[in-house]
């Protein structure tokens, strides 16, 4: 993860979240008539991605897994363990259990009153870190402020497991004063990683910047692994676009990932498209 030439592929998709993932996919709602049938065809849809002849470890350096992920198969074996061993792809786990009400222009993680017992869980199947994600919609420095201090204190329960957090504060690509909220989340979080104790590491995940390299001091930075971006809505063009002016920040990315994917598609078809995908968000993630 600290050395690879490659990317994390977001595989993540969560409940709120799949609906519309799986329609991007060619499955609409009438394919399906509850929950459960709906978590089988996103795992089909995931597992196919996987098992792409791309999908490995020299491209595709982590993989972002949702929880009912991982507690699924791939290729017949636990989802973790078959990533790591057959793919050579480093597994993570989403954590958050989805936002807050919105205050102070930001949106708070909602509390997470069983995660040690999800991170107890997370270490026993082979997962090397996990990844959760707030948001910010204005720059608003209280509600900065909070959202950073709230994603640093989880940090330290996950290190605590021996786990490596991925702090996601996503700055949405919609608002108006997006610069001036990168300006404050720079600030904050630099702030943070001064604090942290000699030896301990977080990654960051990252909404590509209105300026190019704004966050370069934090890829370079001693407590940081690696700095990923997610596509926060952006075509892949655009994110692709976005990221290769950004020295040192590799893609995380999810929609972007999988567009242009189809459940239709043949297997030829569908694993020459995720292929093509693959070595371009690749190409922009090494390009600084």
């Amino acid at each position: 993860m600290r050395d690879g030439q490659g990317f994390v592929a977001a595989l993540d998709q969560s409940g709120g979240s799949t609906p519309k993932a799986l329609a991007l996919y060619g499955v609409q709602g009438d394919a399906y008539s509850s929950d459960a049938e709906m978590f089988d065809l996103v795992h089909a849809m995931r597992a196919r991605i996987a098992n792409a002849p791309d999908f490995t470890g020299d491209k595709v350096l982590g993989a972002i897994l949702f929880e009912m992920t991982m507690d699924r198969q791939m290729g017949g074996k636990p989802s973790a363990t078959y990533l790591w061993e057959d793919r050579g792809v480093v597994p993570f786990l989403k954590v958050d259990k989805g936002l807050a009400e919105g205050a102070n222009g930001v949106r708070l993680m909602s509390p997470m009153p069983d995660l040690d017992a999800l991170l107890e869980r997370a270490v026993a199947a082979g997962i090397f870190g996990t990844k959760m994600r707030s948001v910010i919609d204005a720059a608003s420095p209280r509600g900065i402020a909070a959202i950073v201090a709230q994603q640093f204190e989880v940090a330290r329960q996950i290190r605590d497991h021996g786990l490596m957090p991925i702090i996601e504060p996503e700055v949405t690509i919609s608002i108006a004063d997006k610069a001036e909220a990168e300006d404050l989340l720079l600030a904050e979080l630099t702030n943070h990683l001064n604090a942290l104790p000699e030896g301990q590491e977080v990654m960051l995940k990252l909404t590509l910047p209105e300026v190019a390299n704004h966050y370069k001091s934090l890829v370079d930075h001693p407590r940081v692994m690696r700095v990923v971006a997610l596509s926060g809505g952006y075509s892949r063009d655009e994110a692709n676009n976005r990221l290769a002016q950004n020295t040192g920040m590799i893609a995380s990315f999810s929609r972007a990932l999988s567009e242009g994917l189809s459940a239709q598609q043949s297997d030829e078809d569908f694993n020459a498209t995720i292929g093509a995908t693959i070595d371009e968000i690749r190409a922009a993630s090494i390009a600084g």
